[in-house]
């Protein structure tokens, strides 16, 4: 057996597409390109495919990551090679490593992940920083979601590690964001964006890191 660890970029073309959406598509592609997966036991069999972090719906990446196990051994050249015929536009294979078989879960090692968040706004760089400079102040930062089962109440600072402007440019700014992403919760950038005070949503969002326990 084989366990390897795939980072991936996610574009445009797919930003729509649902996590469930997403595994099918790599397990067909993974199928077509004629890769051994394991399959789990018992009576509805799955691949042994696991993600870091689900990526939401609208958000683009250059950071995800996913593991695989294989019934033997495949090259991480000869992986690459063949997965990418397979894959869709706006799927891009950038890295592939062999890892060992006892290394923890991709889920139980995230940590944080980074964004990038571009909006447009008609405030100036002056009060942006002191936007930032107020919510990162702050020891806690209550927040409502609105869900279909009802709201949600939670410390939305609990979940902010670091917020920085990126660039400034008339009417549109760049902030950069790192933001919890583990099993305790998960930041949500367009949540934190509403916090500093900014009334429209982002026109992206793009995730360019994931941090793991290790790093």
């Amino acid at each position: 057996m084989q366990r390897l660890r795939i980072k991936y970029r996610r574009g445009q073309e797919l930003k729509y597409i649902s996590h469930l959406d997403i595994m099918r598509l790599w397990q067909r592609a993974l199928n077509r390109a004629g890769i051994p997966l394991t399959y789990s036991e018992g009576f509805h069999p799955h691949p042994k495919i696991s993600l870091a972090a689900p990526l939401a719906v609208g958000v683009t990446s250059e950071a995800e990551l996913m593991d695989i196990t294989l019934d033997r051994q495949v090259s991480p050249h000869f992986f690459t090679a063949a997965v990418s015929q397979q894959l869709p536009a706006g799927l891009e294979i950038m890295q592939v490593v062999q890892i060992a078989e006892t290394m923890p879960s991709l889920q139980s090692q995230v940590r944080f992940a980074e964004y990038t968040v571009e909006l447009e706004t008609g405030k100036g760089r002056p009060e942006i920083a002191a936007a930032i400079a107020s919510v990162l102040s702050q020891e806690h930062l209550p927040w409502v979601h609105q869900r279909d089962t009802g709201p949600r109440h939670y410390d939305l600072r609990a979940l902010i590690d670091d917020i920085w402007l990126v660039s400034f440019q008339d009417h549109c700014c760049t902030i950069g964001m790192r933001l919890r992403c583990d099993g305790g919760g998960s930041g949500r950038p367009e949540q934190v964006a509403a916090a500093l005070g900014f009334a429209e949503m982002p026109t992206s969002i793009h995730r360019t890191k994931l941090i793991m326990r290790s790093s």
